[in-house]
């Protein structure tokens, strides 16, 4: 099991029954907080304009029920529409690099986020299916976020895996260049944001 979400079961519910949910991530749609996995069972199959909000909505409800980890799985999930980069929905609520950052800044310390790092460097090398490139890419980049965001000796990568299977990490040069090419239209400028914004912290 991914260490973002590996132990998540009870180290979760003890934080759960003792304390309150998050604020609002202001970068994602407004959200209930009752939310649960059903609110996606309509979209199986279906990666359109309203799976991509339903799944920022979702990861929301998450975030404030005081589940970043999950939230941040939710933030995976989106990445897997399949859209233009045309859509209104993108205009309002762009490629989540930044919403990432925000909930990596966020995170509450007493609630299980498990290592982003590692488990981003896992979503890169082990994605299958549709997509499979464009979510490499998007993995690789939200890698490279997490790892110059979190402290390095709490979140470092899966230094056993890069040994055993000689896996290279690509430059970000390399991931822009990937966005540019496979992702959506306009995503690869909100990397660099989110990218100029980490050189910043």
């Amino acid at each position: 099991m991914d260490p973002i979400i590996g132990g998540a079961s009870h180290q979760q519910s003890r934080h759960e029954e003792s304390g309150e949910g998050s604020s609002a991530c202001p970068l994602l749609p407004p959200a209930g907080i009752g939310l649960n996995a059903d609110c996606m069972q309509n979209f199986r199959g279906a990666r359109d304009a309203e799976f991509y909000q339903a799944a920022l909505t979702y990861s929301q409800s998450l975030w404030m029920q005081g589940k970043p980890a999950q939230a941040v799985l939710q933030l995976n999930k989106a990445w897997m529409a399949e859209l233009s980069g045309e859509e209104e929905v993108l205009r309002q609520w762009p490629a989540p690099y930044r919403v990432l950052l925000w909930m990596l800044r966020h995170a509450p310390t007493d609630r299980f986020l498990g290592n982003p790092v590692r488990h981003f460097q896992h979503l890169a090398t082990r994605v299958r299916g549709p997509g499979a490139v464009v979510r490499s890419w998007r993995a690789w980049a939200c890698f490279h976020l997490s790892e110059g965001l979190l402290p390095p000796e709490e979140h470092p990568p899966d230094h056993l895996q890069i040994e055993r299977e000689g896996i290279r990490i690509p430059e970000c040069d390399s991931v822009i260049e990937g966005l540019r090419t496979h992702g959506w239209k306009g995503e690869v400028e909100e990397f660099v944001e989110a990218l100029e914004e980490v050189k910043r912290a």
